[in-house]
């Protein structure tokens, strides 16, 4: 039995990190694809917005699926999707077909995110600790693995077909090998007995949409990382343009290494201490980069938000994912489509903001909303021991 866990948990990983390899490969072809297809920046941004709403209207729906036929089946089915769907954008000729090939992707890429991690929580229930945050820490290894196999192949001088279409490959036959060592359903036996009662409508719980609001508030907080850490030190501090990478880069380290070593620290001090003090730590480093006028500060300003932040969305999708195994995928898909809002939301809040404030004050906004999911770490506490106990069944249900 211990065998075929650490199978599964191998299986997870590889999931994990075939969707950051995945979604990484198509970041990497961006400008080519921009310049064949012929569109600008702006049009480029509006089309984008079909690659979020792709991603939210994906989860949404994947996630009873998930409840319903189980992530063994659903993980595979929605990596070869996300897999064949990412060649798309690189056969796009015009912003028509470019537009429908994001609207797909993110489909797509929504579909796997949602029923991998309602996977990963199933193995975490497994393994009766934490193990959630080095999952997502594999799925930044997949997007740097994509960086440097791009570059490769754009040096080489292959075509964004070419090499996404060889990316689809690899993807189909990691999801078709990875497959068989996923777990079962948990409930696969336990539905036999209560009949198709068991099914009844539930209603998402208000502990849900909480910890709904808090991922957004920190998925926010990522964003703005993602798409202003390098203007910042560029246009607010005067940085050359390869100091002002490595903003994002020290960024990116901290949390890659951060959810590497959260699991270990959430089993040791629970989930609530590392998203309490992790959030902490990010609002005080997010405030030394944003107040800082010295490069070097502003460096390490943006590596410790990283390092605080890496460990707190872990924690929220695998609280939302243990508060009913039942209605995992259903749950996770709520507050993994939330927080993914936020993230989508960073640069839209943050732009508007520039024009009645510097950028750097305007990063005020996410280390307020990083004391606020600091302050509110205490809705952990009342689900921290279901991890620990796989085998007591939960013994609150969804409020109907």
């Amino acid at each position: 039995m211990e065998r075929h866990l650490r199978a599964g948990r191998l299986a997870t990983f590889a999931y994990f990190t075939l969707n950051g390899f995945l979604l990484g490969m198509w970041i990497v072809h961006i400008p080519d694809i921009e310049h064949r297809v012929g569109i600008g920046h702006a049009t480029l941004g509006w089309l984008l917005l079909l690659l979020g709403a792709g991603a939210f209207t994906g989860m949404q729906a994947v996630g009873p699926l998930t409840d319903r036929f189980g992530a063994r089946t659903v993980v595979p089915a929605s990596a070869a999707l996300c897999s064949a769907a990412v060649v798309l954008p690189g056969l796009a000729t015009n912003a028509w077909t470019l537009g429908a090939a994001l609207l797909a992707l993110g489909l797509a890429n929504g579909c796997l995110d949602v029923s991998m991690n309602a996977h990963a929580v199933q193995v975490e229930r497994a393994y009766a600790r934490p193990v959630m945050s080095a999952f997502h820490a594999t799925f930044s290894i997949g997007g740097v693995l994509a960086a440097l196999i791009g570059a490769g192949t754009l040096s080489w001088g292959w075509t964004p077909a070419a090499t996404l279409g060889a990316t689809a490959v690899v993807g189909l036959a990691a999801s078709a090998l990875a497959a068989p060592a996923l777990l079962r359903p948990e409930r696969a036996v336990a539905a036999e007995t209560p009949g198709p009662a068991v099914r009844t409508r539930r209603r998402t719980p208000r502990h849900i949409w909480l910890l709904a609001v808090l991922a957004f508030m920190v998925m926010l907080s990522e964003g703005v990382a993602n798409d202003w850490s390098t203007l910042h030190l560029s246009r607010v501090l005067d940085a050359p343009a390869a100091t002002a990478a490595l903003a994002y880069g020290a960024f990116a380290t901290a949390m890659t290494v951060g959810r590497l070593l959260a699991d270990r620290l959430s089993a040791r001090f629970g989930p609530v201490a590392i998203l309490r003090y992790g959030a902490s730590v990010a609002a005080i480093g997010l405030a030394a980069a944003a107040l800082s006028p010295w490069i070097p500060l502003a460096l390490v300003g943006w590596t410790v938000f990283g390092a605080g932040l890496s460990g707190c969305v872990p924690q929220l999708f695998s609280a939302a994912g243990h508060t009913d195994h039942e209605a995992a995928g259903a749950n996770v898909s709520r507050v993994a489509g939330i927080g993914y809002i936020g993230m989508l939301a960073g640069p839209a809040v943050i732009g508007p903001l520039t024009h009645v404030m510097p950028l750097n004050l305007a990063f005020l906004l996410p280390v307020v909303f990083c004391v606020i999911a600091a302050g509110a770490a205490g809705i952990l506490r009342p689900r921290t021991e279901a991890v620990p106990r796989p085998t007591v069944e939960p013994a609150t249900e969804p409020a109907a």
